[in-house]
């Protein structure tokens, strides 16, 4: 009990005095999405601070959304304080301090500059006109890397019984590797229970898995050859592809094409007997002003020689206007086998739609529908209500709406409808949050949240509170949280409620070096109190 009281005067202490400078917005997009952290990716976060909130825009204002836990020297990794998933390509912004020059450093700057005479005997010096670029394409490469090797420990305690797992991470993207036009991507785990070391021998498949390993090279500014396993951002839903791919850009068109293997669906290793092939064009408007990109292609995936699936495959993207963006995915399969016999009949599958629209500066709405199949998690660590949550309420149509109160307070709801023609999968879902940002005397932010999902099987009511703290500046950041969570699965025998409450503390021991721990307690009065304590270090570089 002592420590947690030592953790919650911490986290309800003065935050530091600092220094009053002028604020600007770096802007960021969102690169990576995994199940606990949002990647935000910037042109250089020399001014952003772990700890720093960063906002997105609606309406014209800036909504509290992420809080800074990492960083490189041009990427964020960050916590979310959003309700709904983040997608990529999501702009957040960062507030950033820009020191004022001193007024002796511009005077000094003053005297150092050149006198220009007035004298009209002196004749200006010559204008030297550099040569005109023969080839626009041509592009000068300059190396920029970045990556980091991780160390994690997932630690689960239920009474008696004592789980303990560890997982070791290394990532590496290192563009134009010594100003050449070779570039790399990586992102390799490799994950083990204490004490059962049998599985990993059994299937070392199992235990590592490489979501990312190859090598691309820049045949001009717009075309490039990838060898290895990579996910296409032109043909996205696929997924990770194993193989070679190919892409040739002319202005604002592209063509494409990829030739190799889909990773195993049991545990993600290489499977040189799915095989695939495809070709694909596509256009891009290339102003960042006025985005808009459309991909049409055609695969035919195989299994052992045979003709597994073929289908079409169809992706937009584009910002309608200032207030109104849109993005979609479709594909339509054009062969399946049923009782032996081959059709050819077109079918629609894999819908994915999703609108936002800012209809003031304090108000926004957004809609989606979503029909893809079911993902496969190959890793998760989500508790079991987040994924409940998160399993009944991916696919079918989404509502959502956000409005700032004011300048520090923002609401926001979201609903969700699951249905089919049989009813045997229905579902409901509800949500809405309220933030504040930087609460009086404390400078904390708060978030209040309340959930209701209904499935054929199950109801559920989630209410939620989380606080989080920066402790030192830009060195120690804290959060603590707590959910209670009222399960009815259709009779009084079968309900029951949980309490859960968690805390984690990030620690920025250099600027390269970070240290993470958390801690999740489930308690319920009929069953054991479930534990959860996890740490992590990452080293960047």
């Amino acid at each position: 009990m002592k420590y947690w009281i030592f953790i919650v005067s911490l986290l309800m202490g003065p935050t530091l005095l600092v220094g009053q400078n002028n604020q600007t917005l770096e802007k960021g997009t969102a690169s990576f999405v995994s199940s606990q952290n949002v990647y935000v990716k910037f042109s250089a976060t020399e001014n952003i601070n772990k700890g720093d909130t960063l906002f997105i825009k609606e309406a014209d204002k800036l909504k509290p959304a992420l809080i800074v836990k990492e960083k490189s020297s041009s990427s964020c990794v960050c916590s979310s304080l959003l309700p709904e998933k983040v997608k990529i390509g999501t702009e957040f912004y960062a507030r950033v301090q820009v020191k004022k020059e001193p007024e002796k450093q511009k005077e000094r700057k003053a005297k150092d500059r050149p006198v220009v005479s007035q004298d009209s005997s002196l004749k200006p010096p010559p204008v030297v006109i550099p040569p005109q670029q023969e080839d626009k394409d041509e592009v000068s490469y300059k190396q920029k890397s970045k990556g980091r090797v991780s160390a994690a420990t997932y630690s689960s305690l239920a009474g008696a019984e004592q789980t303990h797992r560890m997982r070791y991470t290394f990532m590496y993207q290192g563009n134009n590797l010594r100003n050449s036009r070779f570039s790399t991507e990586q992102y390799i785990t490799f994950r083990h229970t204490s004490g059962a070391w049998n599985e990993v021998k059994e299937n070392f498949n199992n235990a590592l898995k490489v979501y990312s390993l190859s090598v691309k090279y820049d045949l001009g500014k717009y075309s490039s050859i990838t060898l290895g396993r990579k996910i296409n951002q032109r043909i996205s839903s696929m997924g990770a592809i194993d193989g070679l791919q190919f892409e040739k850009g002319v202005k604002n068109f592209m063509v494409g094409a990829i030739v190799g293997s889909r990773p195993d669906y049991a545990d993600y290793r290489l499977n040189v007997n799915l095989f695939q092939a495809g070709v694909y064009v596509g256009y891009v408007n290339r102003n960042p002003q006025r985005h808009r990109e459309t991909t049409f292609g055609v695969i035919e995936q195989r299994n052992h020689a045979r003709t597994d699936r073929r289908f079409a495959y169809f992706q937009h993207s584009n910002n309608l206007t200032k207030s109104m963006s849109l993005f979609g995915s479709m594909e339509v399969d054009m062969y399946q086998v049923v009782d032996s016999v081959v059709t050819n009949a077109m079918r629609i599958t894999n819908i994915l739609l999703t609108l936002r629209y800012k209809v003031s500066k304090q108000f926004s709405l957004s809609g989606g529908y979503d029909n893809r199949r079911n993902i496969i998690y190959y890793e998760s660590y989500k508790s079991y209500i987040d994924q409940l949550i998160d399993d009944e309420t991916r696919q079918g149509l989404r509502l959502g709406a956000t409005y700032r109160i004011s300048k520090r307070i923002n609401w926001g709801a979201n609903t969700s409808w699951r249905f089919q023609k049989s009813n045997l999968n229905l579902s409901k879902n509800l949500n809405t949050y309220l933030n504040f940002n930087r609460l009086p005397w404390i400078h904390s932010s708060l978030s209040l949240s309340v959930n209701w999902l209904q499935t054929t099987y199950l109801t559920s009511k989630m209410y939620g509170a989380r606080l989080n703290q920066e402790l030192i500046r830009g060195k120690l950041n804290g959060e603590l949280y707590y959910r209670m969570v009222d399960y009815d699965y259709g009779n009084e025998q079968s309900r029951f409620m949980q309490h859960i409450a968690g805390a984690d503390l990030s620690w920025n021991i250099t600027r390269t070096l970070g240290l993470y721990l958390y801690y999740e307690g489930t308690y319920t009065d009929s069953r054991a109190a479930f534990h959860r304590v996890n740490t992590r270090i990452i080293q960047r570089f």
